[in-house]
């Protein structure tokens, strides 16, 4: 387990289609001192995010229905209109040396390759939260 985490308390959304995963990670989160909620897909997601605000959104690649990446087009399209900005972090199982940076371009702020653990989750989310957007 980590020792004290800096970043302050945190709303996250979980879009995951893997029960076992979104419950390992919302006990993570937790445990960093943050909310967790979870969803299934990519359209659940930005349901939710139409209703609550959430301080960062971590996005599973591969779902059913709506995956991660439409799922991040979808809201950074909704963005032009807003003007605020929904840091969004991408979460996938099948890790290539290109991905962080082939995410990045398509506007994520940051990626986690799976499996999670809680010492790169609370990194990440301290990176990310640390960025002015």
């Amino acid at each position: 387990m980590p020792a004290a985490h800096p970043t302050a308390k945190l709303r996250i959304l979980l879009a995951d289609d893997d029960e076992f995963m979104q419950q390992a990670t919302i006990i993570m989160l937790q445990s960093l001192g943050h909310t967790g909620v979870a969803v299934d897909d990519g359209a659940k997601a930005l349901a939710c995010l139409a209703q609550r605000s959430f301080d960062i959104v971590l996005l599973d690649i591969m779902m059913p229905e709506m995956d991660g990446l439409a799922c991040l087009a979808a809201i950074r399209q909704a963005e032009q209109l807003s003007g605020r900005h929904q840091r969004i972090i991408m979460l996938t199982g099948h890790a290539e040396p290109s991905d962080a940076q082939r995410l990045k371009k398509r506007g994520a702020d940051g990626y986690i390759a799976k499996p999670l653990n809680i010492s790169k989750l609370a990194a990440e989310l301290s990176r990310v939260v640390g960025h002015k957007n």
